[in-house]
């Protein structure tokens, strides 16, 4: 299966955002031709004012969704849809929607754990100020392909990496919107190890560059990547807009985890 990453630059124009995401979606179809494409975190609404990403939020079946089904039919390929803001009654989720080959819904993943931290340099980051956290643990097949979900800062919670393995998770799927700052400590370590510890194909789509918040200017950390189960960086994107592609080879998926079975291995069962 071939896989390819989308890497944005949203910010707080939803316009703007549909338009960049159909661009590079049709260029990616067209140059990688990929089997599954995944697209970055919050990448319809980024930023701006708390007034402004709830005016945004969309329920299933608003714009962002039908675009996804959409491309997702015309050119024959899985479609992750990263996240969006979606509405839901009086709610807010940052959702991932999936899309088969046919623009038909299989999956809905709503983020679990929600962003709220005080940065060195005094930036206040507070997604509980938006959203409704998720409940759900959330995996789906496409072609032979069992995918896990997670979102952006569910990956320092190692626990949801191993549940997805324990639902048999082959491969999971990070869209993000990953700072500067924790990206350049964190990122590539953090999916490195989620990928290890799971023995799966780490699939992880980021923004990239500056967006505007509350009058301010915050720099998404770029740097979209596939990590494969035993650590190895298989594909990277540049520190632009754009795309990152590879390919998941189960045979050697399955030689990592018969060589060594950690899964059981597992004595301190969660």
């Amino acid at each position: 299966m071939k896989v390819t990453l989308l890497q944005m630059n949203s910010v707080d124009d939803m316009d703007a955002n549909l338009a960049q995401a159909e661009r590079l979606i049709d260029e990616a179809a067209a140059r990688e031709r990929p089997d599954l494409l995944l697209l970055p975190e919050v990448w319809t609404y980024q930023g701006g004012t708390l007034a402004g990403a709830r005016a945004a939020a969309e329920p299933a079946g608003g714009r962002a969704y039908r675009m996804l089904a959409d491309k997702a039919r015309r050119y024959g390929m899985h479609l992750v849809g990263g996240s969006y803001n979606e509405r839901d009654g009086e709610h807010v989720f940052n959702t991932m929607f999936v899309f088969d080959r046919e623009g038909r819904q299989v999956a809905r993943y709503r983020k679990i754990h929600l962003f709220d931290m005080l940065g060195a340099d005094g930036t206040v980051y507070k997604e509980s100020a938006l959203y409704t956290p998720g409940d759900e643990v959330v995996t789906f097949d496409a072609d032979g392909v069992r995918f896990g979900c997670a979102i952006c800062y569910d990956l320092r919670f190692a626990e949801l990496f191993l549940a997805l393995s324990k639902a048999g998770a082959q491969a999971i799927l990070l869209p993000a919107a990953f700072t500067l700052n924790t990206g350049l400590a964190h990122w590539e370590a953090l999916i490195r190890a989620r990928a290890i510890e799971t023995q799966t194909y780490l699939l992880a789509a980021n923004q990239v560059g500056a967006y505007p918040e509350d009058g301010a200017v915050r720099q998404n950390y770029g740097h979209s990547i596939v990590v494969g189960p035993w650590g190895h960086v298989v594909a990277r994107a540049e520190d632009t807009l754009g795309a990152a592609s590879a390919h998941l080879d189960l045979d050697f998926l399955r030689s990592v985890r018969d060589r060594m079975p950690v899964q059981h291995h597992r004595v301190l069962k969660a």
